[in-house]
């Protein structure tokens, strides 16, 4: 069986509930520069890509106010979402990563940049949420 090759960390996705706010810290205290902000999937959420070096920190802020992430907020708070992975096709990922013991969760979604994403079930990782992205 062929395994979709992992090829490295996209980013690291906090959840927040401001993302004016967060800047304060990673922009401002930390010092990584902004990269990029985007509103994606229909309104429902903002995205903003700071620079680590060799992958981003993501932000993650949910605007709708019926969106399953503000119940993800308020039950952990701010903080550590999930990681990415980059994967070279995110539909055979689809396909093939259940085959692998790592079901998906839903269907792949828009990501950021026109890129497609899918979320893993995160049970078989010890409950650490996984995502892969790729054109």
């Amino acid at each position: 069986m062929d395994h979709p090759t992992f090829r490295g960390l996209d980013h690291v996705a906090l959840l927040v509930p401001n993302t004016e706010e967060a800047l304060l810290i990673w922009r401002d205290r930390v010092g990584l520069k902004v990269l990029y902000s985007e509103v994606v999937n229909n309104g429902a959420v903002r995205l903003t890509h700071l620079d680590l070096g060799n992958t981003h920190l993501q932000l993650v802020e949910p605007l709708l106010a019926d969106h399953p992430l503000h119940r993800w907020l308020a039950q952990h708070g701010p903080g550590l979402h999930h990681l990415c992975f980059k994967v070279d096709d995110v539909g055979q990922a689809f396909v093939d990563l259940p085959t692998q013991g790592l079901p998906t969760a839903k269907a792949p979604h828009q990501g950021t940049q026109g890129k497609r994403a899918l979320f893993l079930d995160a049970s078989p990782t010890q409950g650490i949420q996984l995502e892969v992205t790729g054109p």
